[in-house]
């Protein structure tokens, strides 16, 4: 227990390192600037972070948890398996960026209130920016957090709790600990004029963040979930327009109740569009690698019952658990297993290579990958030809690393 724990607060420090969780984190870094000279707003703000994300990951895993006991196969970022969950993530992530790009304001009014509740609005934002953050890092597993997130599910609902509590807390704690250190948090360069220019720069991070969630529902809703995307992304757009237009003729002291009204009903129709039982967001599965290959290096479809007659021919088999979402995944892929040197290993000892896709829903994969004791992804097993043991790799690949594995698997080493 003590072993889960302490590796689940490490995987959350480490998780802040992670690409997926980038873009909100670096929210979190302006607003710990914007108030470094005042210790009072920096705690305050350092505390509402804090209980954000610790309220999101307990929901999570709270959900997590129970949709696990009621028998359902589901596993870390099992939200990030639904198109709908991925098309709102995506307008809320591309809603901060037009934020922090200027087009309007959020909590114009409550800044304008004065000292005594402009804090109480800054504290709600650093709230819902840990909640943000927390479902974004869901696609990323790293070091130390997938044998401590495997324990955590095979245990009782409230030791698992703990585990995931710890996680959150070492995902918070470099934030919260800076907020509550006057000496470090003098370190932070002072609020100015500069910060302007670098929140506008900041608003690129989201696009891009909104453009790879827009990437992830092309392969789990294909084109007609694409399209329907595209149309509330400019359909928001508009919305963010017309109610900036508000807000700077009611700051000249003109007219905006039209404004905000027009806004309001651009936004109502788009999430009538996406929530609507028929003709909203569909789940059509992504269309799977070749079911048959002439070269061992093509991928092949992973189940069950092909690796069980793969395995009874005598042949080697390197099974890569991915999907879309999962941003580990894809950088190992195009950092270590699409490359030339990889792919000739793979030809040369004869091994399959196998993709079991979770980027929809698929019980097979949550079963096998609960069968390790690991419940994020990636996850990269490597069964060798004489029937032994598989082997679990890493969930960072290298070259020498996947090559070295699959020399054993095929006896060449």
């Amino acid at each position: 227990m003590l072993i889960a724990l302490l590796s689940a607060f490490l995987g959350g420090l480490i998780l802040n390192l992670m690409p997926c969780v980038f873009p909100v984190i670096s929210l979190k870094i302006m607003g710990l600037v914007r108030h470094s000279d005042q210790p009072h707003r920096l705690r305050a703000e350092g505390l509402a972070f804090f209980a954000g994300v610790m309220g999101a990951m307990l929901a999570l895993s709270g959900a997590l948890i129970a949709a696990r006991a009621s028998g359902a196969a589901v596993g870390w970022g099992f939200q990030l398996q639904s198109p709908l969950v991925i098309a709102v993530l995506a307008l809320v992530v591309l809603g901060a960026g037009l934020n922090l790009a200027g087009l309007f304001e959020v909590g114009l009014s409550v800044q304008r209130l004065g000292a005594g509740t402009a804090g109480r609005g800054g504290a709600l934002g650093a709230a819902l920016t840990g909640v943000l953050a927390i479902v974004v890092a869901t696609p990323c597993s790293g070091p130390f957090m997938a044998g401590a997130l495997g324990y955590a599910l095979v245990q009782p609902p409230l030791t698992g709790l703990g585990v995931f509590a710890a996680l959150g807390a070492g995902f918070a704690a470099p934030f919260t600990l800076l907020a509550f250190l006057p000496a470090l948090a003098r370190r932070l360069p002072r609020p100015g004029a500069w910060m302007q220019t670098v929140k506008s720069a900041m608003a690129f991070p989201m696009f891009g963040a909104a453009a790879w969630l827009t990437w992830v529902l092309a392969q789990q809703a294909g084109a007609a979930g694409l399209a329907l995307l595209l149309g509330c992304i400019v359909a928001l757009g508009l919305a963010g327009w017309i109610y900036g237009m508000g807000q700077r003729r009611r700051m000249a002291g003109q007219a905006f109740l039209v404004h905000y009204g027009m806004a309001g009903t651009v936004a109502a129709l788009m999430a009538v569009a996406i929530l609507r039982p028929e003709g909203g967001i569909p789940a059509h599965p992504r269309v799977g690698t070749p079911a048959v290959s002439a070269e061992a290096a093509a991928p092949v479809d992973w189940s069950v019952q092909r690796l069980a007659a793969l395995r009874a021919q005598g042949k080697p088999v390197f099974v890569d658990f991915t999907a879309s979402w999962c941003i580990t995944c894809q950088v190992n892929e195009k950092t270590t297993l699409s490359t030339k040197d990889v792919k000739d290993a793979l030809t040369r000892t004869g091994t399959i290579f196998m993709i079991g896709d979770s980027t929809n829903f698929n019980a097979q994969i949550e079963d096998a990958m609960a069968a390790f004791g690991r419940d994020g992804l990636p996850l990269y097993v490597v069964y060798p030809a004489d029937g032994g043991a598989p082997v679990i790799l890493p969930q960072i690949l290298t070259k020498g690393l996947v090559i070295q594995a699959l020399n054993h698997a095929a006896g060449k080493a």
